[in-house]
């Protein structure tokens, strides 16, 4: 799906407060940016914030950052943070692939992936988020118990995901077919605006979080 530019969404992201124009000057001392040793907390693939911002509400002793690559969604979510100011919040206009450029090895707690991208095309499989690819990227900047949650309503993409896990050396820690009708796993479960949508329509919502033993990437 194309979306739409909104004429000057680079202008205001430029000119942020809220945007952390040059992440890669802060990878290692992020903690220096929030002023304390926080747990981090990302999500790749933002969309407009809701989900973000609800989390770092409820959640203050936790810093979170929020991924977007474009524009034209970022801003939305700048708009959000105009009107609710959140401390523990900030926002990065990048490219998932730079991940590595901009935290350290260890640096992130959590990551979050929601309904990304399925990029349907088989050769375009090493851009899909949960895949190995992804994955390795992920376990260098997770800390050695950290965790990625992932959520999808796509049946295909959600397959690759739990297909890709035993090679790239991931384990489960919980994996539902249908999050709405699983107790345990909706506990605390904060939905997204595609959440919402698709769900309302009967949709089931896949999830699952997983983590990688063993020694942290080189």
């Amino acid at each position: 799906m194309r979306l739409r530019n909104i004429t000057g969404s680079r202008e205001v992201i430029a000119d942020s407060q809220f945007v952390v124009h040059e992440p890669a000057a802060q990878k290692g001392c992020w903690s220096s940016l929030f002023g304390n040793s926080h747990p981090i907390h990302i999500e790749i693939g933002m969309g407009k914030g809701r989900f973000l911002m609800e989390l770092a509400a409820r959640n203050p002793e936790i810093n979170y950052i929020g991924i977007e690559k474009y524009s034209s969604v970022l801003l939305r979510a700048i708009q959000k943070m105009e009107e609710r100011e959140l401390p523990n919040l900030r926002f990065i206009r990048m490219d998932a692939e730079e991940l590595c450029e901009v935290f350290d090895r260890g640096e992130v707690a959590k990551i979050y992936l929601n309904f990304s991208d399925p990029w349907p095309k088989d050769r375009h499989a090493k851009r899909r988020l949960p895949s190995r690819q992804f994955l390795e990227r992920y376990h260098q900047i997770l800390a050695a118990d950290g965790r990625v949650e992932f959520k999808t309503d796509n049946t295909e993409l959600f397959d690759f995901a739990l297909a890709e896990l035993a090679p790239a050396g991931w384990q489960t820690e919980a994996v539902t077919r249908d999050l709405h009708h699983d107790a345990a796993l909706l506990e605390g479960n904060i939905m997204t605006e595609y959440e919402e949508r698709f769900s309302s329509k009967g949709n089931p919502i896949y999830k699952y979080i997983i983590y990688r033993e063993g020694k942290q990437a080189e």
